[in-house]
């Protein structure tokens, strides 16, 4: 059963459609239900178990859910839009050319940034940059309705016409990585109702351990205080402001400490005294900011943490978040992070997802080897790097990343030479994005195609324009390189989520006790449940994982393992 549910003047409308987008024959009129009637009428349409289809899972889903109505699949159309618009399964598409036309005529507004780092320079493509949309749907439903339809319509061409095998295997991925994300949306409302387990009192009780007493609005904390007293001195600087960038490098330079940022690596190249309490007062100073007392305030409530996630935040599939740092949470505040009486939290991580995913995406045998053992660097050292472990994380992360300078450039004849299918696969990924193309990740996400700015940097004619064109080639290489391997760990990821919250909703549903998801982070999530379900929730954060893995790969010989820690704080889960 396929219902849309669409905003109306009068509350809201809801109508049946067939799979592809149709109007169901039975109803083929939608039917408009009040704001005060909607959450009854969700509620009881739920127990048909159907797919609900709408415009933002954030419009609609947290409003459900303060009602006390959980539901158990949906179809966003916005998120699967995005992904259909810009996958190369779908790039032959009219529903794909079609968005390459509003683009290109300028119709859509302008995106908002993904909050993230900063990001690398101008003519550089970005992990982190806001994936563009399709021109967003009108909300009415027929509007919607033919939204789906589109949809539907391009995802059943995925791969093209020809070789029906690889096009039937490309829109199953296709359609498990829109089924994933859109379970993602459900996940990150969930989430954001549910909360973080959040202990205001162990805050206050690390701040002040960190930083003394509370201070009055406007004021340092009294340890701030006492080491800008300190630097003053020390930099012979009375009426410094150690917050303000510029008044800090001109009493450094004063000093004869010629630094150029105010980074920790470049102030520990300096011997001077001031150093040691400079970098004290830059690790309280973020503490504060980041995360003192105003934030306390602003962000924690009846015990509870709730940010608001960014599902497919950046381009290749990772989520973000939208106010108070969640994908950020510093390890010093972390014991604040606590599980309510008669509870854990079970806090997993993928490990070495990524250079596992590589494995998996190469088919490299010898590396799947390597990593039966649950420490793959390891295993690759033993097989090539004389059991220097150190020295094999370093070359294969450098592959990923593309580092190719340094350490990195030094071990990579050697990792080329135990394993040319997994080096193979990356440097082909490079190759694609310095020759202008894209690639895509496991499930179908393809990066973005390269800019009108990067397409005209590589017009060169003098040596001096060709060399900036070589070196605004080789570091989309190195975007696309990364890509393939961070989106595909990222549809990994998703597949996770999905199959996890799949399994505690069946343990709540056969009435013990169940967890609930409460954190995510990439390759990370935090379970909150009972003592009593600690087990089970164990076991389905494990069989997660592994189904995870054959939904993208199907049955191969490289395990994703997960290190799962009970714990009654997440500073203890590491």
């Amino acid at each position: 059963m396929y219902l849309l549910l669409a905003a109306h003047a009068d509350g809201a409308a809801l109508q049946e459609l067939t799979a592809d987008g149709a109007p169901h024959p039975a109803t083929p009129e939608p039917r408009t239900v009040s704001a005060a009637e909607l959450a009854g009428v969700v509620r009881g349409l739920e127990k048909r178990r159907p797919r609900w289809i709408w415009h933002r899972t954030q419009d609609w889903y947290p409003a459900l859910l303060a009602a006390g109505v959980e539901l158990e699949r949906c179809y966003d159309l916005t998120l699967c839009g995005a992904i259909l618009a810009h996958s190369e399964f779908t790039a032959h598409t009219a529903y794909a050319q079609d968005a390459e036309k509003l683009v290109q005529d300028d119709e859509l507004p302008p995106p908002p940034r993904a909050l993230q780092p900063p990001p690398p320079p101008a003519d550089q493509g970005a992990l982190f940059d806001d994936p563009g949309l399709r021109k967003t749907p009108r909300h009415s439903p027929e509007d919607l309705r033919a939204e789906y339809a589109a949809q539907q319509e391009a995802l059943g061409q995925a791969g093209g016409a020809g070789v029906e095998r690889q096009s039937d295997n490309r829109k199953q991925r296709l359609q498990l990585l829109l089924a994933a994300e859109s379970a993602g949306a459900m996940i990150a409302a969930e989430m954001q109702h549910t909360g973080v387990p959040w202990r205001e009192e162990l805050h206050e009780r690390i701040l002040a351990d960190y930083l003394g007493p509370r201070p009055p609005v406007g004021h340092r904390p009294a340890k701030l205080e006492a080491l800008t007293a300190e630097l003053r001195q020390l930099l012979n600087s009375p009426a410094l402001n150690p917050d303000s960038p510029q008044e800090l490098m001109r009493a450094l330079h004063r000093n004869g400490i010629e630094v150029k940022t105010t980074r920790q690596w470049e102030l520990k190249e300096s011997s001077h005294p001031a150093i040691e309490p400079l970098l004290a007062f830059k690790k309280l100073s973020r503490l504060h900011a980041a995360n003192g007392w105003a934030w306390l305030d602003a962000w924690v409530k009846d015990g509870r943490f709730r940010p608001e996630y960014v599902v497919g935040g950046v381009v290749s599939g990772r989520w973000a978040s939208r106010g108070g740092g969640a994908l950020q949470i510093p390890r010093q505040i972390r014991g604040a992070v606590h599980a309510d009486p008669g509870h854990k939290l079970i806090v997993a991580d993928a490990s070495q997802l990524e250079p596992r995913v590589l494995v998996a995406l190469a088919q490299d045998s010898k590396m799947a080897e390597a990593a039966r053992d649950k420490d793959l660097y390891a295993g690759i050292a033993a097989q090539g790097f004389g059991g220097d472990r150190a020295k094999a994380k370093v070359a294969l992360l450098g592959a990923i990343y593309g580092a190719t300078t340094g350490e990195s450039g030094r071990l990579m004849p050697q990792l080329t030479r135990t394993y040319p299918r997994a080096v193979g696969f990356v440097e082909q990924a490079a190759r694609e994005g310095e020759a202008g193309r894209t690639v895509t990740s496991r499930l179908g996400r393809s990066s973005p195609p390269p800019s009108e700015r990067w397409l005209q940097s590589q017009q060169s004619t003098s040596a001096e324009e060709q060399r900036r064109a070589d070196s605004i080639a080789r570091s989309r290489g190195r975007f696309t390189r990364n890509f393939v391997v961070q989106g595909s760990a990222a549809d990994w990821a998703a597949c996770w989520l999905a199959e996890l919250r799949r399994r505690l909703r069946a343990m709540r549903a056969a009435g013990g006790p169940a967890g609930e998801l409460v954190f995510f982070l990439h390759d990370e999530v935090m379970v909150h449940c009972p003592e009593a379900a600690v087990a089970d929730c164990t076991r389905a954060i494990e069989e997660a994982a592994n189904a995870a893995k054959e939904l993208l790969f199907g049955r191969i010989p490289v395990e994703f393992p997960v290190s799962v820690a009970v714990v009654d704080s997440y500073d203890n889960a590491k």
